[in-house]
């Protein structure tokens, strides 16, 4: 009876293992994928068979058959309760890379694998030329890696094992095979029955009839799961909260589903390139326009900008989106848990699917797919994974007129851009994060949050005036359907920026505007302002609150650089849509997300510093990341800082926001501030 109950579960669970890898051809298990990979083989093939070209490579698949048959042949892969999370590159040293120039030997490739062995998260490094392990060590701190594409099969077929669930299901009519469990990153709230086992909290929903499984959730359901064991360690099922299941009419989000009368159809509109792009792609180096920089995929991160140029001249090392803080305000059982770390519970690369050409990317956009480890080290091979492509919008670059007696002078220049793309979809979230690369030397990030809500149920069908104010405060959010709730939460997404301007060793420096008076047989004028600039010396003076009552321009600069004029050479960062947290700061959620405290940091460069909320995130205890690094309170003058920026927004739901979200955007700019002698695109050739 499990055994058939298992089975009928499968083919839900294998819907949304689908939102997790769309494809995986694995062209070394023949009785898998052998189909698959009959029909890819020769598309794929360069890259089957591609060697890397710069130190800074993504691991091919070649290197990582390697370090599979290594992992297997040193019985650390096979075991029973061996977990494989990632194989990635281990990142060279920053000046062996810095040294290194194209032609010359690749310096030595390490890949750093990531397990769990019987509960316990261990670190990897193997020399993969030597064919060597050159390191093993236990991951010291709190925390556990995040949850593989293997836990996710055992996870999602224990429930039907399970009998009080199935007892729930029966007294709220509802079959197994109606029903989807999707598990969840518990957080970390010092409960002692939960300490030193890697857990997940199960959120159950009903899928039938419907693919938009998030609009109808089982309120008042927790299974707590031990993922060494796949043991149940605590069910609860509150008597309190059986709220309705919301109907599934009006939650189809697709074209097809919707009912006339239709908006008119546009006017089609396409921007042609009757040359091809204007971008070169070689391997994983781009080179557009006055711009040259190295992209790579990445399962943890999405993908990593690096060794970014303008000119020739350095601009920054690298860049990531390091880390997204997710915290969901409402305090019921089932949902106070509810503060994702996404990239380091999940990984924004391996809940990365597919691009669509034509819908995610326009035409001429070139792609770059990306090769991951699978659950017992063989690579797979996510296709389209990043796309690259020219942006024209009718925006000028520059522009001036003007009538000069006789003399009318028109000069205008067309705002094109590079765009560098990829789409995590995180279960219910989708995030575009682009990084737009424009011929004046600016470079913008920005991100885009589209998908479905995470909702609650709720008895209430409308807000009309029988509803308390008490009942529509537990609300904790909008009614956005009958019997749906959208709750609110925040976006917090912690960008990575080793800027090196003009070289490695930079200062970080706050231009504070001042307001300042003269007196009256100085100027009729009472008041003005002024830039007083302050050099940074250490990481707590580079702790970054905005404020819109004590304006600032930040800027990163090269203490040893210098313009013709004489002054500094340097990068401004240019804050855009950002937030505060509004939690407590000693609540658990937000000491394991303390990078969120400020909008920006500074800290002295480390190459183990990458992720801002530790290394090890799921049940963290906020013993690691950048909080921590920065209360070292390390030299950061004249020296190779990293610059992080917290971009953020509270989000309130709305109707609008139901089935499916309207994109909300938010982004931030490095501008070039006297890093060229003038304006750098004044030779662009005109339109014509």
């Amino acid at each position: 009876m499990a055994h058939s109950n298992s089975m009928r579960v499968l083919p839900a669970a294998c819907l949304i293992l689908s939102m997790v890898i769309l494809l995986i051809v694995n062209c070394t298990n023949k009785s898998a994928h052998s189909r698959i990979c009959s029909e890819q083989k020769g598309k794929w093939s360069a890259l089957l068979n591609r060697k890397a070209q710069h130190p800074l490579d993504p691991l091919t698949h070649s290197e990582m058959l390697a370090v599979q048959t290594l992992l297997r042949n040193t019985s650390l892969l096979g075991k029973e309760r061996q977990v494989l999370h990632s194989v990635e590159l281990e990142d060279p040293d920053k000046q062996e890379v810095l040294r290194w120039k194209p032609g010359q030997p690749i310096p030595t490739r390490h890949a750093e694998v990531i397990l769990t062995i019987d509960g316990v998260p261990r670190k990897i490094v193997v020399d993969v030329g030597l064919g060597k392990i050159v390191e093993d060590t236990e991951i010291p701190g709190s925390g556990y890696p995040p949850i593989s594409v293997d836990d996710f099969e055992k996870i999602m077929a224990s429930p039907a094992t399970y009998q009080p669930f199935l007892d729930s299901l029966a007294a709220r009519g509802l079959k197994i095979d109606e029903v989807l469990c999707l598990p969840l990153s518990p957080g970390w709230y010092g409960v002692p029955e939960d300490e030193n086992k890697r857990l997940t909290k199960l959120q159950c929903f009903v899928h039938k009839d419907t693919l938009n499984i998030y609009t109808r959730p089982i309120e008042g359901i927790v299974i707590v799961l031990d993922l060494t064991t796949m043991q149940v360690t605590r069910y609860i099922d509150s008597p309190a909260n059986k709220a309705p299941i919301p109907k599934k009419d009006g939650t189809d989000y697709r074209f097809s589903a919707q009912t006339p009368p239709y908006f008119a159809a546009l006017n089609p509109i396409s921007i042609e390139q009757p040359l091809g792009p204007s971008f070169t792609l070689d391997g994983h180096v781009v080179k557009w326009a006055n711009w040259e920089f190295h992209v790579r995929p990445h399962g943890r991160v999405g993908n990593i900008i690096s060794q970014a140029k303008v000119d020739g001249r350095s601009v920054m090392y690298q860049g990531f989106l390091s880390e997204l803080f997710v915290p969901y305000q409402t305090p019921e059982q089932g949902w106070y848990f509810r503060t994702y770390l996404d990239a380091g519970d999940y990984g924004l690369g391996i809940f990365s699917l597919p691009l669509q050409p034509l819908n995610d990317c326009p035409r001429h956009a070139q792609y770059m797919d990306a090769v991951f480890s699978g659950p017992d080290g063989a690579p797979y091979i996510t296709p389209n994974m990043i796309c690259i492509f020219e942006r024209y919008a009718g925006d000028i670059a520059w522009q001036h007129a003007e009538v000069l007696g006789n003399e009318k002078i028109h000069e205008a220049r067309a705002k094109v851009t590079l765009v560098v793309r990829m789409i995590a979809s995180l279960g219910n979230y989708d995030y575009i994060v682009d990084w737009e690369f424009q011929t004046d030397g600016v470079v913008r990030v920005k991100v885009g949050a589209t998908g479905v809500l995470m909702i609650k149920a709720t008895d209430m069908t409308s807000v009309d005036a029988n509803v308390t104010k008490d009942e529509l405060d537990d609300m904790r959010g909008t009614l956005i359907s009958e019997n749906t709730i959208g709750v609110i939460h925040d976006h917090f997404l912690a960008f990575h920026m080793d800027l090196d301007v003009d070289g490695p060793n930079n200062s970080f420096v706050q231009g504070k505007f001042v307001r300042y008076s003269e007196p009256p047989e100085v100027s009729p004028r009472r008041s003005y302002w002024a830039v007083e600039k302050h050099v940074a010396k250490t990481e707590e003076e580079a702790r970054i609150q905005f404020s819109l009552d004590h304006p600032s321009e930040f800027y990163v600069v090269n203490p040893g650089k210098k313009t013709r004029l004489g002054n500094q050479v340097s990068y401004r960062v240019v804050p855009g849509t950002s937030i505060s947290s509004l939690l407590d700061p000693r609540s658990s959620p937000q000491t394991r997300a303390a990078f969120t405290n400020n909008q920006m940091w500074i800290t002295q460069y480390n190459r183990t510093e990458k992720y801002a909320a530790g290394f090890l995130t799921s049940q963290s205890h906020g013993d690691d990341g950048l909080a921590v690094w920065s209360n070292r309170n390390r030299n950061i003058e004249d020296t190779d800082i990293t610059l992080w920026y917290i971009l953020g927004f509270h989000h309130v739901p709305c109707q609008e926001d139901f089935p499916v979200m309207p994109t909300a955007e938010a982004s931030f700019e490095i501008k070039p501030t006297n890093f060229f002698e003038r304006n750098p695109i004044l030779k662009m050739q005109p339109n014509h």
